[in-house]
Order: structure tokens, then C-alpha cells, then sequence
């Protein structure tokens, strides 16, 4: 017996993109996005609403790859909208730690 790996043919992942998470091909909208709106109560053709320069199968190709790596998005959703984690990756910018002059 094999294994295959699944396909998913509108998601890919660049490291020069949104921080390398995957992403629908070809535009800047991730993954995890799109499963916040699912998350959310959104079905497809709401989400198709509020990211209407997304096709059908773009969205559900992004869904499909949520459910089958729902740990590793769902962890992605959680940093992502906490607070305190984006104040831990901010930097200063210089002036401010030199002081006012």
C-alpha cells in the first residue's frame, strides 16, 4: 500500500509572503484567514463576499486545508489575534530608546 500525499492546487507557502503560512496562490490572503471566517459562522459564499477576488474553488481548496491541518492553523488563528504576542515581536524603533535628544 502507498501513500499519497494530498494536493492542494490553489494553496501554496513562500517565506516571502505573510510570514511563509500558507496562503491562497497567487494573492495574500492565508489560510488562516479564511478558517477565522469559517470560525466565525461565515459559510463559503459569505466568505466569497467579504473576498470577492476569490473564486469558489480557492476557498474551498483553503478549507480542505484547514481541516486537514486544523491543529497547526488553529495554533496559527490563536498567535495571530493574541495581543501580547505581537507586543513580544515588535522592535523599537531606535529614537525611541535614544530618548528625545
Amino acid at each position: 500500500m502507498s501513500i499519497t500525499a494530498t494536493v492542494y492546487p490553489y494553496i501554496s507557502a513562500s517565506p516571502d509572503i505573510a510570514g511563509g503560512v500558507p496562503i491562497v496562490s497567487g494573492t495574500r490572503v492565508t489560510v488562516r484567514r479564511i478558517a477565522g471566517y469559517y470560525q466565525m459562522g461565515m459559510n463559503v459564499d459569505e466568505i466569497l463576499s467579504a473576498l470577492s477576488h476569490l473564486r469558489p474553488s480557492q476557498v474551498h481548496s483553503a478549507l480542505a486545508y484547514y481541516f486537514d491541518h486544523q491543529e497547526e492553523i488553529e495554533k496559527d488563528l490563536e498567535e495571530s489575534s493574541n495581543i501580547e504576542y505581537w507586543k513580544s515581536q515588535m522592535l523599537v524603533h531606535p529614537k525611541a530608546v535614544r530618548g528625545n535628544g
